[in-house]
């Protein structure tokens, strides 16, 4: 049952990728297909992750970085906890903006899916009273969704425990 929880999670947050335009079929840590983009391709790759907001999701990524790795160097160099917080400030400072390249990445991920007549017409599409909608709506729709899939997942492994539990009774055993 644990399982069916953990699995569950990590398959929204698949889902939500997938809504929010950021899921690719590559494996991690892959480097995309470098298909060379057209300025025009990458510019309206860029308008539409501005118009689904996707900057939001890597917005920390540079301090979370940064707080991930001075916690590792913590565990290790207990003595030097202090200079490490002063540090982390000094790294973060330098590294600001860092996360920026996320979004051209992003953009050239899309440029090597989509062609530049289809990225046109996806901007047009988001444009459009439709498109506006579903950026206002797909959010709260992927929520409810996760929060459905979720609630299905506790429910379904209810279910399951107690055929386990009535199977397990005509065999004479309690559990």
């Amino acid at each position: 049952m644990k399982t069916v929880f953990r699995i569950l999670p990590a398959a929204g947050v698949v889902l939500a990728l997938a809504f929010a335009g950021a899921a690719t079929a590559q494996q991690p840590g892959q480097a995309p297909a470098a298909k060379p983009a057209s300025a025009a391709c990458l510019a309206g790759a860029r308008e539409i992750l501005a118009m689904k907001n996707v900057a939001a999701m890597y917005a920390n990524a540079v301090p979370g970085v940064v707080q991930q790795a001075k916690t590792q160097l913590i565990q290790s160099n207990l003595n030097y906890q202090k200079d490490l917080d002063e540090v982390a400030v000094v790294v973060a400072k330098e590294f600001a903006g860092k996360e920026k390249e996320i979004g051209e990445g992003m953009a050239q991920i899309y440029c090597s899916e989509f062609s530049d007549k289809e990225i046109a017409d996806l901007v047009t599409f988001y444009k459009s009273p439709l498109g506006q909608k579903l950026l206002t709506a797909e959010p709260r729709a992927i929520q409810g969704s996760m929060a459905y899939m979720n609630q299905w997942a506790q429910n379904f492994a209810e279910a399951v425990t107690a055929q386990f539990r009535a199977e397990m009774r005509k065999r004479g055993k309690q559990i």
